[in-house]
């Protein structure tokens, strides 16, 4: 195959992209959890034979795929070949080899082609429920968090593994979700081999070596390539975040030399006695994907484009947590290194980087309160995403409601309202929750919510920006913060903890703003005209502008 032209090779790699994104749609049309089908929370890709990923689909978020680029090396690395077998499937949910947290099942399945191992396909998804306190940021260490499971096999040779699949089931709330979303996930992985294996028959491949090769040191030379735009230098950037117990910052020492770029989080605040931490490699995948967002955006993510991007981090830090801290809502924080480096990444190049948004999405895990289920009423548990807005851009404004860096869909609420006995009042458009600037911050939402049966129920808090705003550039002023009430109480409540909804609490959430970019009085006055007649700015808001009328 070495004397195929690059153009054989260039249409060999589309379909290998076509190829991960059905990947992906077969996960998401067969899951059964409301945060798989409806929101996206997944990732699908193909691994040379080597486990260094060639394709990913688009379809996904940052921590699923790029943590995953890193799982398969070490589950190919783990798992002799020589002993891997036709119709095998490996799984393993160990938050520092998979994607952060116990939720998030990865599979990786080999491929086999005339008796050999000739690649493997591999993703990822959210469980809703692995027992323990449940999803939220209560537990004192990972053993408080839920069932964790280390490296194994799932499916012996198309023999599925029922003892572990009835401890999985042994150990939810939601089995049969559960269950449902583990078959998603196994159709998703034969999907990706089956289709590989279609396309290597019609191009008649024997092996992927060559176009591993191809598509990596193309994708790593237009990396470098990228990279060597940024002009070279060492730029820092401090994020000071809500945290549990106490403020935490968030340090990033951004090192950009001819051919990498290198973020060190040194500085960084320790760990929390709450599950706020974060494992290294969550955090690396979020802060690689907000470079690229700017460096090389247009090179299709694989094993070659990721290389040259490296993180290091103290260990003990919060953004390099050790076993065996808690870290059920690791989200939180991880989410936030994309603003972290993006704040270094100004300093170079200040006319391409957007304002800080609103970035960790508003998860609202729920679930039933524990007498509920000794009095024999609904048991449930879900996750709910919503999402906040993004920062200002140099030449426009943020996005409203939008999930970046996550990429996880806002739920539905007709989706929530089928699942769980809750009445979704309201879901709207915040106004004047986006930054004052020349360009205005992206608008946050308002969400209002009750039992619908006049049971209690319990939402994990674990929610950022309450009380540090998104900060806007360039003399933009930042967005509002986000806020969580109960009407007709005054009391604030925190944004990270249990909070227990009584059957006729009326519970507010309020997401945040991003912040804006440039000096408001620069606003285009027909843009606030448009605003304030869409209802997105209030006449009172419209004053951070220079607007007295």
């Amino acid at each position: 195959m070495s004397n195929r032209s690059s153009a054989r090779l260039q249409v060999m790699w589309n379909r290998l992209l076509a190829i991960v994104e059905e990947q992906g749609q077969t996960l998401i049309r067969a899951a059964f959890s409301p945060i798989v089908r409806e929101c996206g929370d997944i990732s699908a890709g193909i691994f040379d034979f080597n486990g260094r990923m060639i394709a990913q689909a688009v379809t996904g978020t940052p921590g699923h795929i790029n943590t995953m680029a890193e799982a398969v090396v070490h589950l190919r690395g783990r798992f002799p070949v020589q002993n891997m077998k036709p119709g095998d499937v490996y799984l393993t949910n160990d938050p520092w080899l998979a994607s952060g947290h116990l939720n998030d099942f990865l599979l990786m399945m080999p491929a086999f082609k005339d008796g050999r191992v000739v690649g493997f396909s591999s993703c990822t998804s959210h469980l809703v429920d692995l027992g323990g306190l449940g999803m939220g940021p209560e537990g004192s260490d990972i053993y408080d968090e839920g069932l964790l499971i280390p490296p194994c096999k799932l499916v012996d040779q198309g023999e599925l593994n029922s003892l572990l699949m009835d401890i999985v089931r042994a150990n939810s709330r939601e089995p049969i979700a559960n269950e449902g979303d583990i078959y998603a996930l196994i159709a998703c992985c034969e999907s990706g081999v089956s289709r590989l294996l279609d396309m290597m028959d019609e191009f008649a491949l024997d092996h992927l070596e060559d176009l591993s090769e191809y598509i990596i040191e193309t994708s790593r030379k237009g990396a470098i390539a990228a990279i060597s735009e940024i002009p070279a230098g060492i730029y820092k950037n401090v994020l000071t975040m809500d945290g549990y117990e106490k403020p935490l910052e968030l340090h990033a020492t951004l090192t950009v030399t001819k051919d990498n770029i290198h973020v060190d989080f040194t500085g960084t605040s320790g760990c929390s006695n709450k599950g706020i931490n974060v494992p290294l490699n969550y955090a690396t995948a979020y802060t690689v994907f907000g470079i690229r967002c700017l460096v090389g955006p247009d090179i299709p993510n694989n094993s070659g484009s990721l290389a040259p991007f490296t993180v290091s981090g103290p260990p003990g830090c919060i953004l390099n947590a050790q076993r065996p801290v808690p870290v059920a809502m690791r989200h939180t924080l991880g989410q936030m290194t994309p603003d972290l480096v993006l704040g270094c990444l100004h300093q170079a190049i200040p006319d391409r980087v957007p304002a800080e948004g609103a970035s960790c999405m508003f998860d609202l895990p729920m679930r039933h309160a524990p007498e509920v289920a000794r009095d024999g009423g609904q048991m449930f548990a879900i996750e709910p995403v919503h999402n906040g807005g993004t920062g200002a851009r140099p030449h426009s404004d943020g996005l409203s409601a939008t999930a970046f860096p996550s990429g996880v869909f806002g739920s539905q609420v007709e989706i929530t309202e089928s699942v769980a006995p809750v009445i979704m009042w309201k879901r709207e458009l915040r106004p004047d929750s986006g930054g004052a600037g020349e360009f205005r911050g992206g608008l946050g939402q308002r969400i209002e919510m009750t039992s619908s049966n006049n049971a209690p129920f319990i939402v994990f808090l674990s929610l950022e920006r309450l009380k540090n705003p998104p900060l806007g550039r360039a003399g933009g002023q930042a967005g509002a913060t986000g806020r969580v009430r109960i009407r007709g109480r005054s009391e604030e409540i925190p944004g990270k903890g249990e909070l227990r909804v009584e059957g006729d609490d009326y519970v507010i959430f309020e997401t945040p703003g991003g912040g804006g970019f440039g000096a408001p009085v620069n606003r285009d006055p027909n843009s606030l005209a448009l605003d304030l007649k869409r209802g997105l700015v209030t006449k009172e808001g419209a004053r951070d502008y220079g607007d007295t009328e």
